[in-house]
């Protein structure tokens, strides 16, 4: 266990990028809102989690090839190839650039809350935050303080597995979420946004682009599985303690969360007046740690699926990324509550995932590039299951939202 334990990797900052102010926000709205009622969305999400990235780590393992990449391979002769890319790029490049809106909106809400500054200032934490991401993008320099902001984001879990300790949630009612799915009313939209906050499609590009560098084959794929469950699941218990520690904190108290100062309140037991530096903080480098990784999932897709040379140090790379940056750091400035941003940006990638899952279990059943390493019959139907999950419910919501049920 402790020899797996010492080779975690890529699973690790699959996990850092799920478990971000998206993540942190929706978990907290859910809790605040609907109790412990929606947990069996995060006990499904871990799962599927789980299940389509050991699919996208198995294939880059094994192909030493992205996602992209792959595709590139696989459509190279049809002549649906141009159309299926432009689909897969437009589809990811409009969500990645939702997510960066809610990545930049969280990394400024956790300035706004260490500094408890206004709303005047808020623009300006945006453009600074846009900036500095910028930066670091182009010179490469994030590699450098990676590791800083995930010690960040861990010091924000650690304190949320804290606080759980300390507020002694119903655990009857806990077991119970987890196991009983149900959507009450109004529910739906964080329901798709817990999913879209854990699942989320780009990882699916990140991870099999990621493995390439940590593991060099077949021989290494059990530490890479191993890699992928543990850390995993790790992210998927901190969402389980979010939502719990809200519930416990906020639901039923009539408390209007409207910013990350709200949200700190529930440390308040264990750090008093410092929990909305912690929370800052940890905002503050999840976002910004989200808001590296999103640019460069994106420039992943569409430099492996245009087949251009050059790796993340190629101009149209680093383009490609700045350009979501740009475009999100432009949503992110409307005016629209950053809490809207954050949670609609969930939202999105949850209807986005059925359609970047299904391109990846084509992928995983094509013998000719994995071989004896192809989707068996009990991994399909557990991936399509997601498919069709995530499918039904996103269906289910657009169908509400234009009145047809």
């Amino acid at each position: 266990m402790f020899s797996r334990l010492r080779k975690i990797g890529p699973g690790a900052f699959v996990v850092a990028a799920f478990i971000g102010p998206g993540t942190v926000t929706t978990c907290t709205l859910a809790g605040a809102n609907f109790g412990f009622g929606l947990l069996w969305a995060i006990v499904f999400a871990t799962i599927a989690t789980i299940i389509l990235q050991e699919m996208a780590a198995r294939l880059g393992v094994v192909t030493q090839q992205g996602l992209g990449e792959s595709l590139r391979s696989i459509f190279s002769d049809s002549p649906a190839k141009w159309p299926l890319f432009l689909l897969i790029t437009l589809a990811l490049y409009m969500g990645n650039a939702a997510y960066e809106a809610g990545n930049l909106s969280g990394a400024a809400l956790g300035l706004q809350a260490v500094f408890a500054s206004g709303a005047s200032v808020f623009r300006w934490f945006i453009v600074g935050i846009s900036a500095a991401a910028g930066i670091l993008l182009w010179q490469g320099a994030y590699r450098h303080i990676e590791r800083i902001l995930l010690a960040l984001v861990a010091l924000m879990a650690l304190s949320f597995i804290s606080t759980f300790a300390i507020v002694r949630p119903d655990i009857v009612a806990l077991f119970r979420g987890m196991v009983l799915p149900v959507i009450p009313g109004g529910a739906l939209t964080t329901v798709i946004a817990l999913i879209g906050t854990t699942v989320v499609p780009y990882n699916l590009f990140l991870h099999a682009a990621a493995v390439r560098e940590k593991w060099q084959g077949e021989a290494d794929l059990a530490d890479a599985r191993a890699d992928t469950a543990i850390s995993i699941g790790l992210g998927g218990i901190i969402a389980i303690l979010i939502v719990s520690t809200a519930a416990a904190s906020f639901f039923g108290s009539g408390l209007q969360i409207t910013g990350a100062g709200d949200m700190a309140t529930q440390f308040e037991p264990l750090f008093g007046r410092f929990s909305r530096y912690l929370l800052g903080l940890g905002f503050l480098a999840a976002g910004l740690s989200s808001a590296i990784t999103a640019p460069l999932a994106t420039a992943h897709v569409m430099t492996e699926l245009l087949g251009s040379k050059g790796g993340t140090s190629s101009t149209l790379f680093k383009a490609v990324a700045l350009s979501v940056i740009v475009v999100g750091a432009i949503l992110s400035l409307t005016g629209v509550r950053p809490l809207t941003i954050i949670v609609s940006a969930q939202f999105a990638n949850g209807l986005l995932l059925p359609i970047v899952a299904t391109f990846l279990l084509y992928a995983m059943n094509q013998e000719r590039i994995l071989g004896t390493h192809v989707n068996s019959t009990r991994a399909n139907v557990l991936g399509i299951g997601v498919v069709l999950v995530t499918a039904g419910l996103g269906t289910w919501s657009i169908l509400r939202a234009t009145g047809v049920v």
